[in-house]
């Protein structure tokens, strides 16, 4: 049977370490053994080569056999049995005797290995009453503190009593995962790193995605030589995934750096909160320093302490914070926005800088600016809120460092560091901004934080510097609270609304005057129409009676002035009927108070009745189909198709006797493609000279005619009455012509629904 180590020998420098596998570096730390079993026959697969230390037999003679074979029935039937709880491995130790040595042993499952860990139970052993004590500790910290920073100082001492490391710090994260010592308890006679800021190069993307896995790392000894896994030789590439080993070899990179610190041991436990690595409990110890399986579960269960009251803590702040800013909120609510002098009033009132503590506000409505506090000029504020309108397309937007959204913007960064903008519409920049000034602060660097790799005479290694490194930062505000964004948002939401509310009560006003102006002229239009056209014909009809006196009286007039009268009588008979036609299309109104229903084929045979001497002078014939019933005013409709009739006869051709067809299409149609609507078609067709049908449209507006008055007498206000007639009764009126042919005019009539 042949046997190889699963070292992985890749050359790792800083060059490549991002992409380090650190999960699989085929070792481990010497101060335990590893077994992997195989999860269906409990087959030992892996075992690492220093099994002869702790237990007297060979890593060759183990692998490859079960473990009751090795270690007899009573050590696989208690694996099996912890194995059979419903409980998450690794959550509690598993004690074995093996090999007839004493042994506490942390068990996971990984793909399809058990992985059992090994130590001696004989390393610092716990007090029975440790527990107890452990617990009274932690309600202890739960009433003695108050926020969130002094519970993390109450922990790390808390920690280091426990676990007697000479450093114990709470390290938090940033969003960048730039990490500060947040809290710290750390041997008199040394140095406090307490306040210092580390890169986020310090702890690299896949070994940040390692302490989300794993939650307890340790070192024993940073100087402790590697000591192999090894497995059955099977002509395969195997690898074994350590990632929730607590005995996992540390990357190179890792070991030099904590050489370069100085540190000869360490102990890392996960904060983890809102599924985000939030920070590390981090022990530090300047010699090699074992801690007992059983203490680092409880060194872990002060960091899971921790992460317990994150959330309450912080809430506790935010509802504090969210006291004040609600205040602040019901107060300037109540003011209500009825013109530019309202916003004059809003922006003056503290209490809307008091609901997200900003130091300036400004609201920008109509191109108009509004302000208060402290806030860039009116013409800046344009630009700023013109460039977010279009970069958060009219949504929201909070940032404690504006210059990095607006790098030219640095000259007024000193006032403008941190705002928060809302758009107030959808189209327009009208927004409001709240606005904080910069907060010039020095950030204690553990080292240039851009030095974080350095270059000797070996090459690259991990910086060896750690000397305090101070940097100034600017043009940044201090950071917007939750309480302080939500308060906001809410506002300028309602805000929204009352502005929405105003631009709809000012143009109702707007409207309302217009319609109040607009009646009273189409009135006043009205009674000058009237009185205008009942004036004019007075003056016409005694030019028609005196013209035709002289006319029947006057003897020998000259054959000149004979024909100048004449001509003269019949322009104003011309003007008296055009008088008619304007005062019938002016008083037209739209009135479906008064519609009936109207047989249309009855009410044409009237029509024709009335018109029967035009009829018979032209010897026309007027046909009528079976037409359907609509709703209308029954004179109105008369005058409709007295005119259309009229029109036919009026324009027929000289070339043969005019013929007259009114016809109705059998079920209801569409008028076009957008339109929904159901109608009742009726045509009125004609075989007279017709028109060119570039003319369809513009031969139903008003004075329109297509030939001269010599040739055909009218007002060429008929078809415009028509249309006008038809539109009042939510129709729709359409003319179709070939010239030399004759004429077709659709009427559509509105459907009934229960005829569609």
């Amino acid at each position: 049977m042949n046997i190889k180590d699963i070292v992985n020998r890749e050359i790792v420098n800083l060059t490549n370490c991002e992409q380090e596998p650190i999960h699989i570096p085929g070792s481990i730390q010497p101060h335990g053994f590893l077994l992997a079993v195989n999860i269906t026959d409990f087959n030992v697969e892996f075992c690492s080569g220093n099994s002869y230390e702790y237990i007297g037999i060979k890593h060759q003679d183990i692998l490859g056999k079960t473990i009751d074979s090795v270690f007899g029935n009573e050590t696989i039937n208690n694996l099996k049995d912890y194995i059979s709880r419903d409980l998450m491995l690794s959550a509690s130790l598993l004690k074995l005797e093996l090999n007839s040595k004493n042994f506490l042993c942390t068990v996971h499952k990984r793909d399809n290995h058990y992985i059992i860990e090994a130590e001696p139970a004989s390393v610092n052993e716990k007090d029975i009453s440790f527990e107890y004590n452990q617990t009274a500790q932690l309600l202890g910290y739960m009433h003695d503190t108050h926020t969130l920073k002094e519970l993390c100082q109450l922990v790390a001492e808390g920690t280091r009593d426990i676990t007697g490391y000479d450093r114990v710090m709470i390290y938090r994260f940033d969003k960048d995962y730039n990490g500060e010592v947040y809290a710290e308890s750390v041997r008199e006679d040394l140095e406090p790193f307490l306040g210092l800021h580390y890169p986020h190069t310090d702890i690299p993307k896949q070994a940040r995605e390692l302490y989300m896995q794993n939650l307890l790392r340790i070192i024993t000894d940073v100087d402790y030589t590697p000591v192999p896994i090894y497995t059955i030789d099977n002509g395969t590439e195997n690898n074994l995934d350590l990632s929730l080993s607590i005995l996992r070899s540390t990357s190179p990179i890792h070991v030099q750096y904590l050489h370069n610190m100085g540190v000869g041991a360490t102990l890392t436990i996960s904060l983890i909160h809102q599924k985000k690595l939030w920070g590390l409990i981090a022990c530090h110890h300047y010699s090699p320093k074992n801690l007992a399986p059983d203490l680092r579960l409880a060194a872990q269960l002060q960091g899971h302490f921790i992460t317990s009251q994150i959330d309450i803590r912080q809430k506790n702040e935010e509802y504090e914070l969210s006291l004040k800013t609600a205040s602040a909120l019901d107060k300037v609510k109540d003011i209500t926005l009825t013109n530019a002098t309202s916003f004059k009033e809003l922006v003056n009132s503290k209490q809307l800088l008091e609901l997200c503590n900003a130091s300036g506000v400004s609201v920008l409505f109509n191109n108009s600016v509004y302000k208060s506090g402290i806030t860039p000029d009116d013409e800046e504020i344009k630009k700023i809120s013109s460039w977010l309108s279009t970069y958060t397309q009219n949504g929201s937007l909070h940032t404690d460092k504006l210059i990095d959204l607006l790098p030219e913007y640095k000259n007024v960064c000193e006032n403008t560091s941190g705002i928060i903008y809302h758009s107030l519409d959808i189209e327009n920049d009208n927004s409001i901004i709240w606005y904080r000034p910069e907060t010039v602060k020095e950030i204690n660097w553990a080292g240039d934080p851009n030095k974080s790799i350095e270059k000797d005479e070996k090459g690259l290694s991990p910086r060896k510097s750690f000397d305090l490194w101070k940097e100034v930062v600017k043009c940044q505000s201090s950071p917007w609270e939750k309480p302080e964004i939500d308060t906001a948002a809410n506002y300028a939401y309602r805000l929204q609304r009352q502005i929405n509310l105003l631009v709809i009560t000012n143009e109702e006003q707007k409207y309302r005057k217009l319609s109040e102006l607009l009646k009273e002229t189409n009135s006043e239009l009205e009674n000058i129409n009237w009185i205008s056209t009942h004036d004019l014909q007075e003056p016409l009809r005694k030019i028609q009676l005196v013209s035709s006196r002289i006319l029947s009286t006057e003897k020998n007039i000259p054959e000149k002035v004979e024909d100048a009268i004449k001509r003269m009588n019949s322009s104003a008979n011309r003007m008296q009927t055009l008088l008619v036609d304007i005062l019938k299309y002016t008083r037209l109104k739209h009135e479906d108070s008064n519609f009936e229903t109207v047989d249309l084929t009855e009410l044409i045979k009237e029509v024709v009745i009335e018109l029967h001497e035009t009829i018979e002078e032209k010897e026309a014939t007027v046909n009528i189909d079976v037409l359907p019933q609509v709703q209308g005013v029954p004179f109105l409709l008369k005058q409709l198709f007295s005119n259309l009739i009229s029109n036919s006869i009026k324009y027929s051709s000289p070339d043969r006797k005019p013929v007259v067809q009114l016809s109705a299409e059998k079920v209801p149609v569409a008028f076009n493609s957008t339109n929904r609507m159901l109608y009742k078609l009726v045509y009125v067709a004609d075989n007279g000279i017709g028109f060119e049908q570039e003319y369809a449209e513009s031969i139903f507006n008003i004075f329109t005619r297509l030939h001269s008055p010599l040739d055909y007498k009218g007002s060429g206000v008929g078809l415009a009455l028509c249309k006008k007639i038809v539109q009042n009764h939510n129709g729709y009126i359409t003319a179709s012509g070939k010239l030399g042919e004759g004429a077709v005019i659709s009427i559509y009539f509105p459907a009934d629904n229960d005829e569609i």
